[in-house]
């Protein structure tokens, strides 16, 4: 029997929400190097509680057990804890109960998956690898949804601290992230800082002329500045939306809002207001997807002044990959602004400087599309190299891999070796 290496996520793919595509990635390299690998899920779309996936399913040779009651949309807080509690429990149960289990991972989906994992992995003494993709109960703090000193806050970072410990190895996404972590346990000698990988596979840069999602909704002599991915308060276009307003008299700027999540309602509000430079599109289909990033002459990457360390916006990877310069809305001390000065791929804005995003859309509609292109270049040039999909996703995987019984092997006589059993 081959060993089993387990994947507790709430979200996994088909569901578009980026966090399950990455997993994903990384569910299918284990089973390609020969493991048993199982992911439990929820059996609802994360987004769209209304979606419902199969039951059972094997993707890229990775099987798949989707779990019932576990996503009833994101309306409010309470019911999305009542979700996550229910999924918990349920993947736990499964987990406990997991024949051949060898290995498993979490990640921060949902928050307090790190707890449920560190419970099978005691119980079934097994190594357990944590990925950490967002910091909490930190943003819920800085967002003010609960008091620094709350009993959520500090029942949290017990649950927090317990992961820390078990995890035999513990990924995070940036070195602020890093930092971060750092501060809540001394495990800097069990972490590994890779940032996640572009969806290759999805991606390419299409020619505005070939791409018939830009003729659709990107009228003739606009130049499209696009936010394309999850809304939230963490990550808010508030300063990009008010000076695209200002904006309103040129006719060369176009602002594509594309996505969902609760931060789009400032989105919608400028639009019925009046903004008729501003569209709000949903989440399109991933096959589609290099087709949208493609139709954005600039994407937007927004992060919140006080959310560095603790989220780590993957939608600037698929930026990079379909060639395209970067408008970062944040602070100077930043993964992203460290991306944009080293590779010289962008523009950068101070959230509240109205003003200045309005100088800087005005820079950006006056740079000549040659120089637009070769800063997408480039962008891509280093997403195919350091930052390959084939680099980050082989190293994150031999994490995974460390201190996991190697897959069966079969003796080759001919060759006086083994090669793994697949």
């Amino acid at each position: 029997m081959k060993p089993v290496f387990l994947i507790i996520s709430q979200v996994y793919v088909p569901d578009p929400a980026a966090v399950g595509q990455y997993l994903a990635d990384a569910a299918a390299e284990m089973a390609r190097r020969g493991y048993r690998t199982v992911v439990y899920t929820s059996r609802n779309g994360y987004e769209d509680s209304s979606v419902v996936y199969p039951r059972r399913e094997v993707r890229d040779g990775v099987e798949i057990r989707r779990l019932p009651f576990s996503s009833f949309g994101k309306d409010s807080i309470k019911v999305r804890l009542l979700a996550q509690i229910i999924f918990l429990l349920q993947a736990m149960f499964h987990a406990l109960f997991t024949p051949g289990l060898r290995g498993m991972m979490v990640s921060t989906s949902p928050p307090a998956c790190g707890i449920g994992g560190a419970i099978v992995s005691l119980l079934r003494r097994v190594p357990i690898k944590f990925w950490v993709m967002d910091v909490n109960p930190d943003q819920l703090v800085v967002m003010k949804v609960v008091g620094p000193k709350s009993f959520p806050v500090r029942l949290f970072d017990a649950f927090n601290l317990a992961i820390l410990r078990r995890a035999s190895d513990i990924v995070v996404l940036d070195r602020f992230m890093a930092e971060r972590v750092a501060r809540k346990a001394p495990v800097a000698h069990k972490m590994h800082t890779l940032p996640p990988w572009p969806q290759e596979g999805l991606l390419e840069s299409i020619p505005h002329a070939q791409n018939a999602f830009r003729q659709r909704h990107v009228p003739a002599g606009r130049l499209a500045v696009m936010y394309s991915g999850l809304h939230t308060p963490a990550n808010p276009l508030t300063t990009l939306l008010e000076a695209a307003q200002r904006l309103q008299a040129d006719p060369r700027l176009l602002l594509m809002c594309i996505g969902g999540g609760n931060g789009k309602k400032e989105v919608e509000d400028k639009i019925a207001a009046g903004a008729q430079n501003i569209v709000s599109l949903p989440y399109q289909p991933l096959a589609d997807i290099k087709f949208s990033l493609s139709a954005a002459d600039v994407h937007v990457v927004s992060m919140g002044d006080n959310m560095v360390g603790i989220v780590h916006p993957c939608k600037v990877y698929g930026a990079m990959a379909v060639a395209r310069p970067l408008l970062l809305l944040g602070p100077a001390r930043c993964h992203i602004n460290d991306l944009i000065e080293t590779h010289r791929i962008g523009w950068r804005i101070e959230h509240g400087d109205v003003a200045g995003a309005e100088k800087v859309l005005r820079e950006i509609l006056a740079t000549p599309p040659e120089e637009l292109q070769a800063m997408g270049q480039r962008a891509a040039s280093a997403i195919t190299g350091a930052m390959s999909k084939k680099q980050l996703l082989g190293q994150f995987c031999d994490v995974l891999q460390r201190g996991l019984p190697p897959p069966r092997r079969v003796a080759v006589k001919a060759l006086g070796a083994t090669v793994p059993e697949h």
